[in-house]
């Protein structure tokens, strides 16, 4: 189908395809507007990775933006919403306005109701809907971007709810589900009351396959073709090498971010001796951007990798880290990526050839064999239309059984039937408490009623169990004073209004409540750390060989801080969770006494990924515990304490820097400078000479005439200032605390550019 026969597209839209060299549609493409998808139609497209998956999206949006319809685009991850809405920027030049909304899971963001296109993660809009976003309803068109991760226990059960709420909103609303190649992807759009469009079309073609000793054997080649494994090399190294000599990048997913960096490090060698000397210094300048991101030995090891046209990938670096990799792998500056499968979910990272070294995975109880979609859905990374004449991926074997297993059960094999995720825990409990604090459903029957419209319900054969798991959750939410019932009628309370506005799991809530109303005082910031740390919402930190004898001594020498009752040293499940919880404290603790980033990872055996995500978790746990402390009027004490104790993680510092650390453009490190040359208060900002400003801030002018300016003094100008006519003890106070681990931010201040801002410094 050309493009100029697609109808109620806009004439606008057309030009820009054209512009671009688009006249006509790839099949499935075709097949989506047969099925009435720009006039209107609701599509299942469960296609291939880089099959136009996105085109079909974009064709039902504008279609409905034309009729002055809004639309909303629907995905996993925060990266992906960012990638996204920047494609969808190129709209605005023909009057297309793009919102992106992913952050602050509180309030409305009405600022959206002015645009026509919204980009948002399942998370962001599940918030909007019970927070009553009142431009939801005005939504004619919803994009579910990657519908198949309704079978993730994390993110699943969020999206099917959304979506079947957001169907509730709006009656006649256009539903576009983008999905992988699924087992069932029928049931799905049975669910959705949609067509379905099935294809296996590839732009370009992916051979998939096998290699074992030195031979790649591709499915439905009857020859064998040689990759020879040398001598020191392993069969990864071999298979980048022979794709780099015909000019193409190469990702390898492995199964662990260990293997991943010491997977990166050998690969470097191997892309080496391919780079250009343009190559190389681009290599090197982005290896300097990398080393700026964090003063951590991951950072360092990154850049090292990096400077040799090869990258890691996983989630224990920090986003800025993943982004740069992302970016530079798709510019094709990194020739060679090792990931774990982080970056098969989603992210455009496409690559002439994709190596599946590691297909299992250890789950606790051994190590099992990845399912069949995910496995596939890395595989598809291989290729890119205007770039790559055709893909590979290729899966690893150690042996002949393995050879012919491969074979079987990935590379002919048929992906997995997807599964409703809704009543694993804490999905249901999160979920039905805000489907009636939003009031979405105002009794037991209208409750049950609504959850018959997910994909849970069309898939589950017994129809008295999710009536039974329904009643299970009331009580539980009932028992805790979320809900109140009176014969059929449910509403929530006004600690469920509020426990549902922040997000949180009933269960997460259930235990801040309990620990709040344990305080006797003002709670220390290890105990806050420690309760937030116990609930649900935490993911905590593992206990290692050794740890437990560690953190049991802790335990007894800091008891009288905790919030709530401890478990016996007796209960072992209970009191190892307690410990994990502990141990995660000790990390949020040691990160806000102002302990170095290198350091804590070190300490804790974490990436500054993880860093940073326990610390924000926290915040954002925090955060929800003043608000709870606030709506249950526990006192002075108990809020100021959760208050300092919120600001002191979400900056990093000591409690005597918080009032520093609340002017723009000062951060943990030039707070704890700041405050060693006298500089103790916002006020003090205001009157000090700025002579001392200037040594504190480490003779940076720019730096210290924004500081000053941030801080409401008048006159900021630091011409003819000197940091000679500081007093010599600021000057050596600064410096011993500029060098000092034990007070260093995350990031260092110290670049080239005196406009470059440090993540220690935000």
């Amino acid at each position: 189908m050309k493009v100029a026969d697609v109808p109620n597209l806009p004439d606008a839209f057309r030009e820009q395809l054209h512009d671009d060299g688009i006249e006509e549609l790839y099949p499935p493409q075709s097949e989506a507007v047969e099925a009435g998808v720009t006039e209107g139609a609701n599509v299942v497209a469960s296609v291939p990775t880089a099959s136009g998956k996105t085109l079909v999206a974009q064709m039902a949006m504008l279609s409905k933006v034309a009729e002055g319809g809004t639309a909303l685009y629907i995905v996993p991850l925060r990266a992906l919403a960012s990638e996204k809405a920047e494609e969808f920027r190129e709209f605005e030049a023909f009057g297309v306005d793009i919102g992106v909304s992913t952050g602050n899971y509180e309030g409305t963001s009405e600022w959206l109701a002015e645009k026509d296109v919204v980009v948002a993660t399942s998370e962001k809009v599940d918030s909007l809907v019970r927070n009553n976003a009142s431009w939801l309803g005005d939504v004619s068109c919803v994009v579910a971007d990657e519908v198949h991760l309704v079978d993730d226990r994390e993110r699943g059960p969020t999206l099917e709810v959304t979506l079947a709420k957001l169907r509730q909103l709006t009656s006649d609303l256009q539903v576009v589900a983008l999905s992988a190649t699924v087992g069932n992807a029928d049931v799905v759009a049975e669910w959705l009351d949609a067509e379905l469009v099935d294809s296996d079309w590839r732009p370009i073609e992916l051979k998939k396959g096998v290699h074992y000793g030195s031979a790649l054997h591709f499915d439905g080649d009857d020859e064998e073709r040689e990759v020879r494994v040398r001598s020191g090399e392993k069969a990864e190294m071999a298979l980048v090498r022979d794709a780099l000599e015909d000019g193409g990048s190469s990702l390898v997913f492995v199964n662990s971010r260990r293997n991943a960096e010491a997977a990166a490090r050998r690969l470097g060698d191997t892309v080496a001796p391919f780079l250009t000397d343009d190559e190389r210094e681009r290599c090197e300048e982005l290896a300097a951007d990398i080393r700026d991101v964090s003063d951590t030995e991951t950072s360092d090891d990154l850049a090292d990798a990096v400077a040799n046209g090869a990258a890691f990938h996983h989630a224990g670096l920090a986003s800025e880290h993943r982004s740069l990799v992302e970016d530079a792998f798709r510019a094709r500056t990194l020739k060679a990526v090792s990931a774990t499968p982080t970056l098969a979910a989603g992210v455009n990272t496409p690559a002439r050839r994709v190596v599946v070294r590691d297909w299992q995975r250890y789950t606790g109880s051994g190590m099992e064999p990845l399912p069949v979609l995910e496995v596939h859905q890395m595989m598809g990374r291989a290729g890119r239309p205007g770039l790559d004449p055709y893909g590979e991926a290729v899966l690893l074997a150690k042996s002949h059984e393995d050879l012919e297993r491969l074979s079987e059960e990935y590379v002919r094999a048929d992906p997995e039937e997807l599964r409703s995720k809704l009543v694993a825990e804490p999905a249901l409990r999160m979920h039905v408490l805000s489907t009636v604090a939003s009031g979405f459903a105002r009794s037991r029957s209208a409750l049950l009623e609504f959850l018959r419209e997910t994909l849970y319900a069309v898939q589950e054969e017994d129809p008295n169990r999710l009536e039974a798991l329904l009643d299970d959750v009331l009580r539980y939410l009932e028992t805790n004073d979320f809900v109140t019932r009176d014969g059929d009628e449910l509403a929530a309370t006004g600690l469920g209004h509020t426990v549902s506005r922040l997000y949180l799991d009933p269960m997460s809530a259930a235990e801040i409540v309990d620990g709040l109303k344990a305080a006797d005082g003002k709670p220390t910031a290890l105990a806050l750390f420690h309760l937030v740390s116990r609930t649900p919402d935490m993911y905590q930190l593992y206990l290692k060989s050794g740890d437990r004898e560690q953190y049991t001594e802790e335990f007894y020498e800091r008891e009288q801080e905790f919030l709530g009752p401890a478990p016996s040293e007796f209960e072992d499940a209970r009191f190892e969770d307690w410990l994990s919880a502990l141990k995660t404290a000790r990390l949020m603790e040691d990160w806000a006494s102002e302990l170095d980033e290198d350091t804590i990872t070190q300490r804790y055996g974490v990436g500054p990924g993880d860093v940073r995500g326990k610390t924000e978790t926290a915040e954002w746990l925090l955060g929800a515990a003043e608000s709870l402390a606030t709506e249950l009027d526990l006192g002075g004490d108990v809020v100021v304490g959760v208050r300092e104790a919120r600001k002191r993680v979400e900056d990093g510092v000591r409690e005597e820097l918080l009032d520093l650390v609340g002017v723009r453009e000062v951060g943990r490190k030039r707070a704890r400078r700041l405050f060693d040359a006298g500089i103790e208060t916002r006020a003090d900002l205001r009157e000090a000479p700025k002579a001392t400003v200037l040594a504190a801030l480490d003779g940076r002018e720019k730096t210290a005439e924004t500081v000053l300016e941030n801080a409401g003094r008048q006159d900021a100008s630091m011409d003819d200032v000197s940091v000679d006519d500081a007093p010599d003890e600021v000057v050596a106070a600064t410096t011993a605390s500029g060098a000092s681990s034990e007070s260093a931010s995350s990031s260092s201040d110290d670049g080239n550019d005196d406009d470059q801002a440090s993540l220690g410094d935000f």
